[in-house]
C-alpha cells in the first residue's frame, strides 16, 4: 500500500476494526510515519446479461422488477414477496462468479421462484418470457404446471 504523503511502500497496520460488510484498517509508513486508513470490502459485481439477440447489457434489477410485477398483477403477492423472488435470483448470479449469464438463464432463474409463489404468476412470465406464439404452447406449459401439481399431491 502506497502511503499518500511521500508514495513510500512499506507500511504497517497499527488498527485494524471489521463492521461485518468492511474491514478499516489504521496504517503508518515506515517512511514518514503519515498514518491513514484504507478500507478493505467485497465488491459484489452482476454478470452481463447476454440477450437472444447477441447483444449484452449490465444486469438491472428494477428492469427484471418490471417484469415480475406485470407477471403478478392482481395476484395476492406482496412487494416483499416480489423482493424475495429478486433476492433470491441475485444471490444465485453472485454464488456462480461468473462474468456473463444468457437472459434465457436469468428467466429460468424468476420462473423457478415464480413456480414455488404463485402458478398464475408463473404463466404469466412465462408466455412473455418464452415468447409464447400460439394457444398450443400456453396449453403445454398449463399442462406440464397440473402434472407437477399432481405429483406434489400423490
Amino acid at each position: 500500500m502506497k502511503c499518500p504523503k511521500c508514495s513510500g511502500e512499506r507500511s504497517s497496520v497499527v488498527d485494524s476494526r471489521n463492521d461485518g460488510h468492511t474491514i478499516r484498517r489504521r496504517r503508518e509508513c515506515q517512511g514518514c510515519q503519515f498514518r491513514f486508513s484504507t478500507f478493505e470490502r467485497i465488491e459484489y459485481t452482476l454478470p452481463m446479461i447476454v440477450k437472444k439477440d447477441g447483444r449484452r447489457e449490465a444486469f438491472i434489477r428494477e428492469k427484471l422488477k418490471s417484469g415480475v410485477q406485470r407477471a403478478c398483477e392482481k395476484r395476492p403477492i406482496s412487494v416483499k414477496q416480489i423482493d424475495q423472488v429478486l433476492d433470491t435470483v441475485e444471490r444465485t448470479l453472485h454464488e456462480r462468479c461468473i462474468k456473463e449469464i444468457a437472459s434465457i438463464e436469468v428467466g429460468d432463474l424468476v420462473m423457478t421462484e415464480l413456480k414455488q409463489l404463485d402458478s398464475i404468476a408463473y404463466v404469466r412470465f412465462a408466455s412473455v418470457y418464452r415468447e409464447f406464439s400460439d394457444v398450443d404452447q400456453f396449453v403445454d406449459t398449463l399442462q406440464a404446471l397440473r402434472a407437477n401439481a399432481s405429483k406434489v399431491r400423490a
